[in-house]
């Protein structure tokens, strides 16, 4: 099957590209408004992009009832900061509940039962259940569509749950790092199965075929 794409209404393109790009990483990213105070909210459009500066990004969408910018969005542009956590299965329901379009003065982080606690060196608190968690402040703000932005952070502290890290080799260790990945509509994915691959050199390969 081939589709063009560019022809499909934007929530059609949406439901491909989501339903496809699995499974995806979420950030549950604070903010905080100077009206408003802190605020609380997940994305699944979003990854690291590289290092040297370590780089997130963050597609940022609009209110789909009235095209509104959410308050994700409003915050980074007014305050160039926020904090992304990782999500992991003990945080899944405190995540869902961030996920509610709660009214601006009401913070999703009390109604989720989430702790809060300053950052080092950013504004926007982060959270204390998180397993991982990345102050961020913003390199661009990036307008591509008229329902999309696109948030580049640097990362300028990380803050890593004790005994997750190997401080020598700085590896995750797998059998307790518990992330959740978002698939499609109410599908999430559990990281429960895992397998190594390695990349042989090309000598390598060549003497497994014999060349």
């Amino acid at each position: 099957m081939e589709i063009d794409i560019t022809a499909l209404p934007p929530l059609e393109q949406y439901k491909l590209l989501a339903s496809t790009v699995v499974p995806r990483p979420i950030a549950l990213v604070t903010t905080i408004s100077d009206e408003f105070g802190d605020n609380a909210a997940p994305y699944s459009f979003f990854n690291c992009m590289g290092e040297d500066p370590p780089v997130m990004v963050l597609g940022l969408e609009t209110k789909r009832h009235n095209q509104a910018l959410k308050d994700t969005t409003v915050n980074i542009r007014d305050n160039g900061e926020f904090v992304i956590h990782l999500v992991d299965e003990a945080m899944a329901q405190a995540m869902n509940i961030c996920a509610i379009d709660f009214p601006s003065d009401i913070s999703e982080v009390e109604q989720a039962g989430l702790t809060l606690t300053p950052s080092r060196v950013v504004r926007p608190k982060r959270i204390v259940e998180a397993p991982v968690a990345f102050e961020c402040e913003k390199i661009a703000l990036l307008q591509i569509g008229p329902t999309r932005n696109i948030a580049i952070g640097k990362v300028v502290r990380m803050h890593v749950r004790d005994g997750l890290l190997d401080p020598v080799t700085h590896y995750i260790n797998p059998e307790l790092y518990r992330p959740i990945g978002r698939m499609f509509g109410k599908l999430y994915a559990r990281l429960s199965d895992r397998f190594e691959m390695e990349v042989p050199s090309y000598e390598a390969w060549q003497r497994e075929r014999g060349y």
